[in-house]
């Protein structure tokens, strides 16, 4: 899995970028096989002004499957990225197992339309 971090606004720091890879890799480490890339957009929305403005997007880009795009705005840009973090891992899991369901019950087409009676 290949995790790409970008920074607008600010200065990326080491502490930072440490941070992310660990909870993304974490976060992640159980779908590792249907991920392609990741990529994180960590942004200063209000720059010196501060507030609830600090912003971690996230991009899973997945084997087979759609992109997942999550997103969170915290005052605290780590504990943004803990939570996008969070949210990307619950919908890649979701998307792959309704992937599972889907192929298990058949669904592609066979024999999921009830019996026709005949006349």
């Amino acid at each position: 899995m290949r995790i790409h971090i970008q920074s607008l606004g600010f200065d990326l720091t080491e502490s930072i970028r440490e941070h992310a890879v660990r909870r993304l890799r974490f976060a992640l480490s159980h779908a590792a096989d249907h991920i392609r890339r990741v990529t994180i957009r960590l942004s200063d929305i209000n720059g010196p002004r501060g507030g609830t403005d600090k912003c971690c997007h996230i991009l899973v880009a997945m084997e087979k499957l759609a992109e997942v795009a999550v997103e969170d705005i915290e005052s605290d840009l780590y504990v943004a990225i803990d939570r996008a973090a969070g949210r990307a891992a619950r919908t890649v899991t979701r998307n792959i197992e309704r992937t599972r369901t889907y192929r298990k019950s058949g669904a592609a087409g066979q024999g999921n339309s009830p019996p026709r009676e005949e006349e």
